[in-house]
């Protein structure tokens, strides 16, 4: 399950590091568009399963 959580992990990193990049609205007026949200969301989202399946506490 680790290895599970771990690649979700990266998979939703790498996602939401590429949509900061590649969005005009992101990139440019360094203001987070709707979708960046939501990228972020999914990472935190899998950034604490990862730490629960490693027995680790999430922190905020």
């Amino acid at each position: 399950m680790s290895s599970e959580s771990s690649d979700a992990l990266e998979n939703a990193r790498f996602t939401y590091e590429q949509h900061l990049h590649r969005c005009r609205q992101c990139y440019v007026d360094t203001v987070p568009c709707a979708v960046a949200k939501h990228l972020l969301r999914i990472y935190n989202n899998a950034r604490r399963d990862h730490l629960r399946s490693s027995g680790e506490t999430p922190t905020r």
